[in-house]
Formats: structure tokens, sequence, C-alpha cells
């Protein structure tokens, strides 16, 4: 997505542009134009997004140090249930100035584009398995009920079926690295 001239992930950073050792900081409370993710749980559009951004000019370019704070919605990967997680992520990239060189971002017009770096950020710390608790015990597979409200249906022995075949298998004991083979015996 193409950020356009007035969008609020377009940063001025005039003031610092060849200018070495400067540094400026700001706070951003930027509303979510388009969803951020696909999965079960995603940062939907109208959501706020906190930013605490640091701008430091250096001799290659302008170095932005960014902590974005949002909310995630969506629902349970077991249970179903609708789940809200906190996303909080950190980055920091160097946006180049224009020297004929290749960079993946660069200052244009005197200003940063903050969009692309965050919304892949924002993305990739999304889990992809999203739980509305560690332990959550999920459906009951016959009713399809939620176990967490009806603790006396959930049982402590799950066996897939996928696996009954190896049911009767014992393990041998494990004999450790204290004692020697008989290979190693005969060696010596």
């Amino acid at each position: 997505m193409v950020a356009t001239q007035h969008s609020p992930f377009r940063v001025n950073v005039r003031d610092l542009v060849n200018r070495p050792g400067e540094m400026r900081e700001a706070h951003l409370s930027v509303p979510v134009a388009a969803q951020m993710g696909e999965g079960l749980v995603a940062v939907r559009e109208g959501a706020e997004l906190d930013l605490d951004l640091r701008f430091e000019s250096v001799h290659e370019g302008i170095l932005v140090s960014a902590d974005v704070d949002a909310v995630a919605e969506g629902e349970c990967g077991r249970c179903l249930i609708d789940i809200a997680l906190p996303v909080r992520v950190e980055f920091q990239e160097l946006f180049a100035y224009h020297s004929g060189e290749a960079f993946e971002v660069e200052v244009q017009d005197d200003h940063v584009d903050l969009e692309p770096l965050i919304r892949d950020a924002v993305v990739l710390s999304l889990p992809f398995q999203p739980v509305c608790r560690p332990d959550c015990p999920g459906l009951d597979p016959m009713t399809g009920v939620r176990l967490a409200d009806h603790p006396e249906l959930v049982t402590h022995e799950h066996r897939d079926p996928r696996w009954a075949a190896l049911a009767g298998f014992q393990a041998s004991e494990d004999q450790g690295t204290d004692v020697a083979s008989e290979a190693d015996q005969q060696r010596d």
C-alpha cells in the first residue's frame, strides 16, 4: 500500500536532514486505515496504533527507532471465542539519503514513510494459532461444546486414533553414557 502525501505514517524530518547528531522524539496515535493481518487475529481497521518514535540524524540518513502498541482482535484457535491480544513490536531502520545506491527505504522529499515497516512488524508479530489462555482445552470433539465452560467433559487422556498402533509400544530403557557398550568393552 502506497502512502499518500497526507498519510499519518509519513513523517516530516526536514529539521534533521543532513544534520548528524540531531535527534527528535515523537508520540503518535494513528488509526489503522486497512486491516493488518489475515489470520485468526488481526489489528482491525479503525483500531489505534500508539507509536513512540525516535528520529536520529546520521551521516547516511535518518535512523528511526519505533515502539508500536496495538490490540489485535479475533478468535481463539482452540475454542473459537472472541479474544483481544496486546501487540507490541519494536524496530529500528535507517532511511538513507538518496545517493544513487539501492536502499530498501529512503528519505523522500524530506519525509520518511513508516507505514510499510509498521505493517510488516505488526503482521509478523501476530500469532499463527492464538489462544484465549495457554491451557485452553478447546471444544469437545463430539458435541462442539466449549470445554472451559463444561469442565466435567474434560478427559485428561486424549488419544489420537492415528497413533493407536503405537499405544502398546514400550521403549527400552536408556543406559546413558555412563555404561559402556559391549563394543567399547571388547575394544579395551
